[in-house]
This record gives structure tokens, sequence and C-alpha cells, in this order.
């Protein structure tokens, strides 16, 4: 029997009281790693679940993002952000992001989605530019006797081919497009950093910075950890809930697949610019 929201039994009242709140959840999604579009790498066909998951079980009273990540693909990082701030609008939940080694490039991107970021003092932040890179081989296989043979149907199909002398105009056109991502970058912290960015020292050229350092330009808000910051906003009594995409069969089992092993130098190089 229920009376005045409490089950009476015959024994008495019983503990459990159904209209009593139940203390805060905060849901934590985490991204770790590169973003490319690789197996066992962060993009947006495999996080789509776990991101969609974070925004709707559990109701909970926030989202936190925590973030290690070196960069990768812009294309990646833009469809990532963007899904997380889609789901904050539509479910009206406040999104947090809590830096640990790194946010940079790519991983910055993806911290700009939610409303408020922290960071730790030694943290990295920033590197909002674009980068490629290559090798330049027409000498080696000159020098060892190799004749490269290419056959295209449009003068620019070969372009930047690594085996072929640099075309001054496939230099002009690689410049252009990745002027071109260079804006949108900027447009997307502009538009989540908004006049907290410092107007000082320029922001978008590249260099990157110290947490500490970051909090001073506008590139974050406050130094501070996940579950103590969430405490301090939600009271002692708050869950965590943790998400996280799922590794692969071999990423368990420590296997590496011949066209893994290729990314995953490339994602070691990333996180190598930034020390780690």
């Amino acid at each position: 029997m229920f009376v005045g929201g409490a089950r009476f039994t015959s024994h008495g009242m019983s503990l459990r009281i159904p209209f009593r709140n139940s203390p805060p959840r905060v849901n934590v999604i985490r991204l770790n790693g590169a973003i490319m579009t690789r197996q066992g790498s962060l993009n947006d066909q495999s996080l789509a679940p776990t991101i969609e998951k974070a925004f709707r079980k559990g109701k909970p009273a926030a989202v936190a993002l925590s973030i290690n990540s070196p960069g990768g693909s812009p294309v990646q990082s833009s469809l990532i952000a963007a899904r997380i701030k889609r789901l904050a609008e539509e479910k009206d939940l406040p999104v947090f992001a809590f830096v640990e080694d790194v946010a940079a490039s790519g991983g910055y991107w993806l911290a700009c989605a939610a409303e408020k970021i922290y960071v730790d003092q030694s943290s990295i932040v920033g590197s909002i530019g674009v980068i490629s890179a290559g090798f330049g081989l027409d000498e080696f296989i000159a020098k060892h006797g190799i004749q490269r043979r290419v056959y295209t149907s449009g003068k620019s199909k070969s372009q930047l081919d690594p085996f072929s002398p640099e075309n001054p105009e496939d230099v002009v056109r690689i410049k252009g497009l990745q002027e071109e991502i260079h804006k949108s970058f900027i447009n997307h912290v502009t538009a989540s950093r908004g006049d907290r960015l410092t107007q000082d020292i320029e922001l978008f050229d590249g260099a990157f910075w110290t947490g500490a350092t970051g909090v001073d330009l506008g590139l974050a808000d406050e130094i501070g950890h996940l579950v103590p910051t969430m405490k301090d906003i939600y009271g002692d009594k708050v869950r965590f809930s943790v998400y996280g995409p799922k590794k692969s069969l071999f990423k368990r089992f420590g296997a590496e697949l011949a066209t893994g092993l290729t990314g995953h130098v490339e994602e070691q190089a990333l996180w190598a610019r930034f020390g780690l």
C-alpha cells in the first residue's frame, strides 16, 4: 500500500520512497586519441552511438567531455563537434569540456563544442591551424635508376605526387584549400569562445600554449579537473557514468593489421608534436 508517496508493508514503512529525488547524474564522454577515419581512432561513425547514448541515457543534468587528443582530420572534428552541439540543444543540456594532456588542433575543435573549457595548468591547448605533410622522393628514385610512369586523364590528377618534382601550381592549390579549412576552424572557435578570446596576440597561427596561459588568453575558462569541478556545481552526491567507443577485437588483444600500422605511426607523430 502507498500513502503519501511512501510504501507501507505489514512490518511497517519500507525504505523505498518513490518520489524522492535521486542525485544528479553527469554523463562523461571519453574522447581520447587521434581524430582519424581509421578503425580504433576518434571519428563520427565510431563515436555516434556513444555520444547519442550519453545525451539520452539516465536523464543527465549535464554532459562532460574528457578530452585528450592531438587532433587529426578537420572533417571528423567538425562532424563530432556538430553532433555534440546538436544534441546539447535538443536535450537542453549544458556541456563541459575537461582537457587532460592535450586538446590541440582538432582536439581543441572538440573542446569548443562545450559551453566551458577546463584545463590542467600543464595541459596543451590551441594549435588552431591546418597542416599537410609529405615527402619528396623524386631525386631518390632518379639516383637509383627508377623511372616513374604515371598516366592520367586530367592534368591535376597526380598533383603532389611524392615521386615527381614539386609543382608550384600544386603548392598554390593545396595552400588555397588549407586557407578555406583554416577559416572554418577560426569561425568555429570564435563562435564558441566569442569575446572571451584575447585581442592582444594572434591566436590562429597554429601556436599552442599551456593550460594556464590558455586561460589567460581566453582559449579556456578555468583550471579544473572533472570530478571536483562537477561536484562543486552539482553537489557531492553527483553520480558519473562514463561512455567511450568500444575497442575493436584486434585492439583488445593487442594485434595490429598491416593496414593499421601506418595509421599508428601517423598517430604517434601527432602526439610527438606535443612531447607525448
